[in-house]
């Protein structure tokens, strides 16, 4: 794989828009993904300063989840803000990470980000249901670096 872009096609990635956007129904939580082709810094480092360049730290509730994928490195991080690690426990998107490997291992990868980002919605529900007041505070978007 040559390019970052063509890690998905554009339909694969517009299903991915679609499942943040599912998944954002059910919560005032918020979910990007970024992927990007590699990294010389370390994953969750890298996908820290991704989380910060994405403003995902300036949301209301602190409640934004980042999906970070270098696919060349074959690694990917979810990364929570503040208000969600301050009640869950540190084992809190284990289940996500497992649903996500699982389809990457069979080669399925936009399967496993879809899967992953509706996962990452639920649990977040838990703690942040949808408020009837809630706006979309960041892009569903795809970045790419």
């Amino acid at each position: 794989m040559s390019k970052v872009e063509d890690f998905l096609t554009k339909e694969e990635e517009q299903e991915i828009v679609e499942a943040i956007r599912m998944a954002e129904n059910n919560t005032s939580g918020e979910i990007r993904v970024h992927i990007e082709k590699t990294t010389s810094k370390v994953h969750f480092d890298r996908a820290l300063e991704v989380f910060h360049e994405l403003r995902m730290d300036e949301t209301k509730l602190k409640n934004g989840v980042l999906l970070y994928f270098a696919v060349e490195d074959k690694n990917f991080v979810i990364c929570g803000d503040k208000g969600i690690n301050d009640l869950v426990s540190n084992d809190f998107w284990d289940c996500t990470k497992d649903i996500m490997v699982n389809h990457f291992k069979a080669g399925n990868f936009k399967q496993g980000i879809v899967d992953g980002i509706l996962n990452a919605g639920e649990q977040l529900k838990k703690y942040f249901p949808s408020q009837e007041d809630d706006v979309n505070e960041l892009s569903n978007e795809i970045s790419k670096g």
